[in-house]
């Protein structure tokens, strides 16, 4: 059986996905596309196939690209797994290419604990403190002095990765990182994760999903503007601001420029961002699992366009998700293979890009540019009425997706139908009598009745972003919508929500010591599996949100 297995993988092997003319921003030819590339991962020598791209090559692309035509040529361009594996021990080894690094600035005792009166909650938030340290990491010399060789992308400062499987400096990630670094008084470490992605966007006009080449075919969730309003805030650096404004400048105008579409509603048209990939390969990182999906499809173009749009998916952050899978009548779907995240127009993609507006507008203010303050400002303003007129429902009190193909909602519940609220795009009352209407939504979708959480969705798929799964960010975003908004209902469902995530966060980990990067809203503290890989530990952003929860419900505030 496990010869057929791989014999039947090699003939899939001999077929390459077409490349077709949409641009590559990654065409290496060893890590991102191309003949070698896709043997070894459709070898399956890895179970993972992230772990063949993680590599690093032992000699140079050009001599490694050579030793390849050598092997094929010798292996009748028909090689046996066995010498495939011995391919890659001759060419590649181990990335290594990080080392672990304490930050300058970290302290295990912060002055948080000293507010802290319960001492279960106390004790926990002091394990948290130690939980950086593990995940601390800087790239190693050898990156910087031979950067073709590695997948990684050597950025400057040492940095938090997420934990698990995920070794990089990840994007939407990093800002509730960043929120927990703040409260942990890790300043200095948040000024170099933000150093970090503005190298980046000096180099390639955006950031990527993760600080590796091969994610340069996608974005994530934007946040690098809303990381530097946190930095900015806490440290009072204007100096920073006005040297460095013209990279966030430069990030949101590639998203105005290659992310939105225009939506006519009555006589006016509105202009909203959607996520879509311009690449129509399958991801390097998951080439065989993407390969396997778009098997289905039965010509080259529609498989195209199914790699396209897993990847379209995939820089949603939520992959994968009923919220971006069509059954054929428009509703939501349990297979990943008919994924179309660039249908749909999200509420939270356009809460974060609002607020970042009003941001940017804010922060040119403070450097006396009143001509990009306005044109922000304007820009801000034009965002709000369009997400107000295109996704929200007066009936239901929340925004909802936008089918971009239908001309309609999305009526589903998912947490970032709050999100406005979580961006603070509104001033009051208008603020409180938002949250006053999003709090009875939330209470009719009954959701109080999940102790480990709010799920991701309602409904059960098998994919992580969905029900049973809970996910840090998706409870900052509705506990702090919810709390944010002023309204006492609101603030009172928030505060409910926020210790039973604590709860939980603190049950899960005095049973394993470690915190998940998800968990089940049935049983508080249990581990959720599902989707392509199992459940993570470490973990950046819950420990981020455990702390932002705890700073707002459990500290003392004199």
């Amino acid at each position: 059986m496990t010869t057929f297995i791989i014999l039947v993988a090699l003939t899939i092997a001999t077929v390459l996905p077409p490349v077709n003319t949409l641009t590559l921003r990654c065409n290496n030819s060893i890590f991102c596309t191309g003949p070698l590339l896709h043997l070894i991962q459709m070898s399956k020598i890895f179970a993972d196939s992230k772990t063949f791209v993680d590599m690093k090559m032992l000699h140079s692309p050009e001599e490694v690209l050579e030793n390849w035509d050598d092997f094929m040529e010798e292996n009748e361009k028909n090689p046996s797994k066995y010498n495939i594996k011995k391919f890659i021990m001759d060419n590649f080894n181990d990335g290594d290419e990080l080392e672990t690094w304490i930050g300058s600035d970290y302290t295990p005792t912060p002055r948080i604990l000293r507010k802290i009166e319960d001492m279960i909650v106390r004790n926990f938030t002091a394990s948290l403190m130690t939980i950086w340290h593990k995940l601390g990491r800087k790239v190693k010399p050898e990156v910087f002095q031979y950067p073709e060789r590695y997948s990684f992308m050597p950025i400057p400062n040492g940095f938090i990765i997420p934990g698990g499987r995920f070794k990089e400096l990840y994007y939407w990630d990093s800002y509730w990182i960043v929120k927990g670094l703040l409260i942990s008084e890790m300043i200095t470490t948040v000024k170099g994760m933000l150093e970090n992605f503005l190298s980046i966007i000096a180099q390639y006009g955006f950031v990527p999903n993760g600080s590796r080449i091969y994610y340069l075919s996608r974005s994530q969730p934007p946040v690098t503007t809303m990381i530097a309003g946190e930095y900015v805030e806490a440290s009072k650096d204007i100096l920073w601001l006005k040297k460095n404004i013209k990279y966030l400048d430069l990030e949101l105008r590639y998203w105005i420029d290659y992310k939105t579409v225009k939506i006519r509603k009555g006589v006016h048209v509105y202009t909203l961002a959607r996520y879509i990939s311009e690449c129509t390969l399958p991801r390097p990182e998951s080439y065989f699992e993407d390969i396997e999906s778009c098997e289905i499809f039965e010509t080259d173009i529609k498989k195209q366009k199914c790699f396209q749009d897993l990847k379209s998916a995939v820089e949603t952050g939520w992959d994968f998700s009923s919220r971006w899978i069509f059954d054929e009548q428009g509703g939501c779907n349990a297979n990943v293979s008919y994924s179309d995240a660039k249908r749909v127009i999200p509420v939270d993609l356009n809460s974060f890009l609002c607020k970042s507006f009003k941001l940017m507008s804010k922060f040119y203010s403070m450097l006396n540019d009143e001509t990009n303050a306005t044109f922000w400002l304007n820009k801000f303003n034009y965002w709000k009425k369009g997400m107000d007129q295109i996704m929200y429902s007066k009936k239901d009190g929340v925004w909802f997706d936008y089918d971009y193909f239908e001309s309609k909602f999305r009526r589903y519940f998912w947490p970032s139908n709050l999100t406005p609220l979580w961006a603070g795009i509104y001033d009051q009352p208008e603020f409180a009598k938002l949250g006053r209407a999003a709090a009875s939504y939330i209470k009719r979708q009954d959701l109080l009745k999940y102790k480990g959480g709010i799920p991701a969705s309602l409904l059960l798929t098998g994919e992580q972003w969905d029900f049973p799964h809970v996910w840090a960010p998706l409870q900052s975003i509705i506990i702090f919508g919810l709390y944010n908004s002023g309204d006492n209902d609101a603030k009172q469902l928030a505060a409910t929500f926020g210790k039973r995530y604590v709860e939980a966060c603190i049950k899960g980990f005095l049973v394993s010591g470690d915190m998940y990067e998800k968990y089940d809203c049935k049983e508080p503290g249990a581990v959720e599996g599902g989707g392509e890989y199992i459940a993570q530990i470490g973990f950046g952003w819950t420990n981020g949100v455990a702390l932002e929860v705890i700073d707002t419900f459990y500290k003392r505030q004199n």
